[in-house]
């Protein structure tokens, strides 16, 4: 009988091939073969990624270079150009290098991190080289916002004192010049640049004590340094933001690139289209930008950050090299500990 039924079989089975229909095949085969071939087409799509990927970061390399080296020439060595001409040289810089920075906001996603990092801190030396050599080229203005001179008793012919809002030299050992715009050497007081004041300025807060600064506008570029136990509100920046030698402080503010150097026990509430950088800091929290004012949304179109973009969280510490464990150095403000009115 089993003979029977295996002749059986074999016949049917010269029939199926005699007719161009293939055997029946053991499901167990049928899924093994089926699982060859997923995982053949998910290694050739790895190899395509994979080289896609190669492509992207070799043009990237390429593009930023080139880019870094106009832009150092263009921030060379003094000349005896005129100031007109010089001016001109730092606007095409200026504008190079927010070029480099939107092409590093774009191509983060597929950059090894340890190349953001590089390029991060190449952006954050040419924008100091350039606001370096604006203060060269451009005439220095002193402002003194908000600050009343105090009536003195002294005779005439002595010189009124120096308005606490103004600029004063600091020793060259700290700063060798000023830019001419914010605030300087300022203790307890409310301080406010609007639009006009700020628009695509590069702006410096420098040694404060205890002040409440509010910066209604779009600056070009934004240095704080040497405060202590401030409140700092500050519209979009168009390109950097750099953080030094600041204790206690409070921070809003949206831009491009936010560097940190030695800032303890602060505050970040910011919009930050690339990766934070923090260096030789402690007790530092971030949380997202909420501040607003009148007008900030003309001053976002200004600026030209892309607002689709925001890594807040996203915190690079020079300081913490180990990835598989958080920095201890910063961390991110509970949203029951977040500010919520900020009048």
């Amino acid at each position: 009988m089993e003979a029977v039924s295996e002749a059986a079989a074999g016949e049917s089975e010269r029939r199926s091939l005699a007719a161009g229909v293939p055997p029946l095949v053991p499901e167990r085969l049928q899924q093994r073969e089926a699982e060859r071939r997923e995982e053949a087409e998910r290694r050739r799509r790895e190899r395509d990624a994979q080289a896609v990927q190669e492509e992207q970061s070799g043009f990237f390399t390429a593009a930023f270079a080139r880019e870094r080296e106009a832009v150092e020439a263009l921030l060379g060595p003094e000349s005896d150009e005129a100031t007109e001409a010089a001016a001109a040289r730092l606007e095409e810089a200026a504008g190079r290098l927010q070029s480099l920075q939107r092409l590093l906001t774009d191509s983060v996603r597929f950059l090894p991190a340890y190349e953001v990092r590089q390029a991060q801190a190449t952006l954050s030396r040419l924008q100091s080289a350039l606001a370096e050599r604006r203060l060269q080229v451009q005439p220095k203005k002193r402002f003194a916002f908000r600050a009343r001179k105090k009536e003195s008793s002294a005779p005439a012919a002595e010189a009124a004192p120096e308005s606490p809002g103004a600029f004063r030299p600091r020793p060259a050992s700290r700063e060798a010049a000023l830019p001419d715009c914010g605030f300087s050497g300022v203790e307890g007081q409310e301080l406010h640049l609007g639009p006009a004041e700020l628009l695509q300025r590069d702006v410096m807060l420098s040694d404060l004590r205890r002040c409440r600064v509010r910066l209604c506008g779009n600056p070009n570029t934004l240095l704080m340094r040497g405060c202590r136990d401030c409140r700092v509100l500050c519209g979009p920046v168009s390109t950097s933001a750099l953080v030094e030698d600041c204790s206690g402080c409070l921070l809003a503010l949206a831009c491009q690139q936010l560097r940190t150097h030695l800032v303890t026990q602060s505050s970040f509430y910011v919009r930050v289209t690339s990766r934070a950088m923090l260096e030789d800091c402690s007790g530092v929290r971030f949380a997202p930008y909420t501040w607003n004012y009148a007008g900030i949304e003309a001053d976002f179109e200004t600026s030209g950050l892309d607002r689709n973009r925001d890594n807040w969280s996203q915190v690079d510490d020079f300081n913490w090299l180990a990835r598989d464990q958080p920095s201890p150095n910063w961390s991110v403000i509970p949203e029951d500990e977040r500010v919520s009115d900020w009048s």
